[in-house]
């Protein structure tokens, strides 16, 4: 009954904050369908090599019977919600944008430059960016996410979550132990789609740099996290910042990046064409605009 008065309990302030929100998008059914798809597709992956630690027969079988409550224990964790939303938006604004501005999701000029590059490591690293990107929509489309796409900070998280979830009774945990080492073997941050991400910015010199701060020739991944290292308020809060009701943030964000007016005001409009950039953030210093958003903190949870 204790779980049924808390369900009960929680409904006012989860309708009021619906109710509230006018961005319908942020909390929109697709975006919170692909959350918890990703939710379920970490835990499943997790309770699989328990299972298969353990010797069970069917690992499939059982991820599909007890991955439900390990997924909702890792839901608690206000990160790993927050990058999963993130995620979700993300995907979301590449295929708004491709339906608007014809805009492909994987093959931007920016990388096919970099593909194109004479360095073979420059054009290496791009080439697997591509194929990532190409696995990330693939994955986003189908709810799911694998693994080795975790930030490794949220990977570690994965191994705690996963060692509560079994309790302290002695053969649990070992098999626990056992799962949690194959899946550290194979796991690499760098080869993530990510840190690809940010290999590619890195290799890129100062004036070139600066190119990925147009979203038509960058695309919607390399111009959120290029635009969150130069306005300093990070990707996911770019992305936020992408949404309906958070326009002065993105106006603010462009500022801070050290665009010029009418650089702002092109970017501006392709990420938010219904809105106006407000005429005295076209008017703020690079660093006023940063004091502004390092005030007002950040928007995402």
């Amino acid at each position: 009954m204790s779980a049924c008065d808390q369900a009960l309990a929680n409904c006012a302030p989860i309708l009021r904050h619906l109710l509230r929100n006018e961005d319908a998008s942020i909390y929109s059914e697709l975006i919170v369908a692909r959350v918890r798809g990703m939710f379920q597709d970490i835990a499943r992956q997790l309770v699989i090599a328990l299972a298969e630690a353990a010797g069970h027969a069917e690992p499939q079988a059982w991820a599909h019977e007890a991955a439900g409550e390990l997924a909702a224990l890792l839901a608690e964790n206000p990160i790993f919600l927050a990058h999963f939303h993130a995620l979700a938006l993300e995907w979301q604004m590449a295929e708004r944008l491709q339906t608007q501005m014809a805009l492909d999701p994987v093959v931007t000029p920016l990388l096919q430059a970099r593909i194109a590059s004479a360095d073979p490591e420059i054009a290496a690293t791009a080439m697997s960016l591509l194929a990532a990107q190409a696995r990330f929509g693939q994955a986003q489309r189908r709810m799911l996410l694998p693994m080795a796409e975790l930030p490794g900070d949220l990977f570690h998280v994965a191994m705690v979550t996963m060692r509560t979830y079994v309790g302290h009774e002695a053969s649990a945990d070992g098999y626990a132990l056992i799962a949690e080492r194959a899946m550290r073997a194979r796991f690499d941050e760098q080869r993530g789609r990510l840190a690809l991400v940010g290999r590619v910015l890195g290799a890129m010199a100062d004036n070139e740099a600066r190119s990925a701060l147009s979203i038509e020739h960058a695309g919607v991944t390399l111009f959120v996290t290029a635009l969150g290292q130069a306005s300093g308020i990070g990707r996911e809060s770019i992305i936020m910042a992408s949404t309906e009701g958070q326009h002065l943030r993105m106006a603010l964000a462009l500022c801070a990046s050290g665009l010029g007016p009418d650089r702002m005001t092109s970017q501006f409009c392709a990420i938010h064409p219904d809105a106006v950039l407000p005429e005295a953030v076209r008017e703020l210093e690079r660093e006023a605009a940063a004091a502004v958003l390092r005030d007002a903190g950040l928007a995402f949870p």
